[in-house]
């Protein structure tokens, strides 16, 4: 395992970089995931809004 020492002071940190890029990984697809959703929405709404376009013409 890759791990890397910070020393800040009188304090030390260990950090598992691989735990680091699993948590980033992770992050990224929940963001890609809100993106996709706030996209549906979107397109949901723009759906909606043209039914009720139709149904006043």
């Amino acid at each position: 395992m890759s791990r890397k020492l910070i020393i800040d002071g009188n304090a030390v940190y260990e950090l598992d970089e691989n735990c680091m890029l699993k948590k980033r990984l992770e992050d990224a697809q929940v963001d890609k995931n809100l993106v996709e959703e706030q996209r549906r929405s979107q397109e949901n709404l723009n759906e909606y809004k043209r039914m009720l376009r139709t149904r006043q013409g």
